[in-house]
C-alpha cells in the first residue's frame, strides 16, 4: 500500500518561508535558465526611458537582461508565484535596480487592477514579454505538486494557494468522468483520455484518495500497463506526463489566462510597441498565433468552454471587436526555435517556440 501524504497548509507555508529566506541567494544564482534569452531581448529591443512588462518574472533572467541592455528602461515584473515575487522584490531593492524594477504579484487577469494601482494608462507600454508555462523552480520543489519524478502533495497551484483555488487532488476527488475526459483530451492532448479517466474514477470509487504526485503517476502508469511512451520530439516520456499537464492547466486556468494576456497586450501596448512570447506546447502557441494573425473570434481562443477551464472564470473586457482585427505585424517569417547548442545546454528549451510582433494600430 502506498503511504499517503496529506496536503497540510503548514507544508505550503514552510515551503514559502524557506524560499523567502533563501530567495536572496537564489536571485544571485537563479536555478531557472531562461530560454532563448538573447533572442527574446533582441526582439523586445528596449529603448532608454521605455516601459516594459515581464509578464512571467520567474527567476528574473529576462528582466535582468532588459535592465542590463538598457539601464534607462523601467520593468514591471509580474508573477503569480509568491516565491518568484519575493525574488523580484529583493532584486528591486538592490542598488543596481532600485527604482527601475517594480515587482507585481498576480495573474495576467489582475493586470487591469494593477495598472490602476500604479497609475498606468492604456497604450503606454513599450514592450511585453511572456515566457509561458511552469518554471524549473516549480518543477524542482516536490511540495508544489508539479513533478512526476518527485513525490509530494498533489497541489499544482502556481500561486501556492495564495488566492485560494482548488488543488489537483481536490479536482480528482470531485470531477465527473465526462469532464475529466474532456480535460485530458483537450489540455493534455491525451489519446487515451477515456481509459485514464475511467481508471481514475474507478480508483476514487474504490475509496482510494489520490493525494500525492506519486499516487497519481503510479495509477496512470498501471492504467496504461507501464508501456513506454514518447513525446512529440520522440523523447521517452512517463505515461502520466500528459495527464499531469492537463490537470495543471485546468487547476491554473492557464489557457484562459494566456488568451486574456494577449487581449491585454493589444490594449496596453502603444502603437509600435513590441510583443515577445515564448511557448512550450501547441496549445499555448495556437492561442498566440491566432491573436497575432488576427484569427481570433469569440470563444475560439480556448481549447474548452469556460465551464471546463477551471472552477472560476475570467470576465473579458469589452474589447472583442478591437482584437478580432489584425493589429500585429510579425517580426520574423517563421517561428523561432532554439539552436542545437542551446538545446544541448538546456534540455528544457527543446520544445520552445518564440514569436515576436509589433502592434500596428
Amino acid at each position: 500500500m502506498i503511504k499517503r501524504l496529506l496536503i497540510p497548509t503548514r507544508l505550503r507555508l514552510e515551503y514559502l518561508r524557506r524560499n523567502a529566506i533563501d530567495a536572496k541567494a537564489a536571485a544571485a544564482s537563479p536555478p531557472h535558465v531562461p530560454v532563448l534569452l538573447n533572442t527574446a531581448i533582441d526582439y523586445l529591443d528596449p529603448v532608454p526611458g521605455g516601459i516594459y512588462f515581464d509578464m512571467t518574472f520567474g527567476a528574473g533572467g529576462h528582466t535582468r537582461r532588459i535592465l542590463e541592455k538598457c539601464p534607462e528602461a523601467k520593468v514591471y515584473a509580474l508573477d503569480r508565484d509568491p516565491v518568484a515575487h519575493q525574488l523580484a522584490r529583493q532584486m528591486s531593492e538592490s542598488e543596481e535596480y532600485k527604482g527601475r524594477l517594480i515587482p507585481l504579484l498576480g495573474k495576467f487577469s489582475d493586470i487591469p487592477k494593477l495598472f490602476e494601482e500604479h497609475g498606468l494608462a492604456k497604450n503606454s507600454v513599450d514592450g511585453m514579454l511572456f515566457d509561458f508555462g511552469c518554471s524549473s523552480m516549480q518543477f524542482d520543489e516536490a511540495v508544489r505538486g508539479f513533478s512526476i519524478s518527485k513525490d509530494g502533495p498533489l497541489d499544482m497551484r502556481m500561486d501556492g494557494g495564495q488566492s485560494g483555488g482548488v488543488t489537483a487532488a481536490e479536482v480528482l476527488a470531485h470531477i465527473e468522468e465526462g469532464d475529466l475526459v474532456k480535460i485530458l483530451r483537450m489540455y493534455g492532448e491525451e489519446k487515451a483520455a477515456k481509459k485514464i479517466a475511467r481508471g481514475l474514477i474507478d480508483a476514487r470509487n474504490a475509496l482510494f484518495k489520490i493525494e500525492t504526485t506519486r499516487e497519481l503517476a503510479d495509477i496512470v502508469e498501471n492504467i496504461m500497463d507501464g508501456g513506454i511512451r514518447k513525446d512529440k520530439l520522440r523523447r521517452p516520456a512517463h505515461s502520466a506526463t500528459k495527464t499531469f499537464q492537463a490537470i495543471r492547466i485546468f487547476v491554473n486556468n492557464e489557457l484562459n489566462e494566456i488568451n486574456y494576456g494577449m487581449v491585454l497586450a493589444n490594449e496596453i501596448l502603444r502603437v509600435d510597441g513590441r510583443l515577445v512570447t515564448i511557448t512550450f506546447h501547441s496549445l499555448e502557441d495556437t492561442i498566440v498565433k491566432r491573436h497575432i494573425n488576427g484569427n481570433v473570434v469569440a470563444g475560439a481562443a480556448n481549447a474548452l468552454p469556460l465551464k471546463y477551464s477551471s472552477y472560476y472564470t475570467i470576465d473579458e473586457p469589452d474589447m472583442l471587436e478591437s482584437f478580432i482585427k489584425k493589429n500585429w505585424k510579425q517580426l520574423h517569417r517563421h517561428v523561432i526555435v532554439p539552436d542545437a547548442e542551446e538545446v544541448a545546454r538546456n534540455t528544457r528549451s527543446r520544445s520552445a517556440k518564440l514569436r515576436a510582433a509589433i502592434k500596428t494600430n
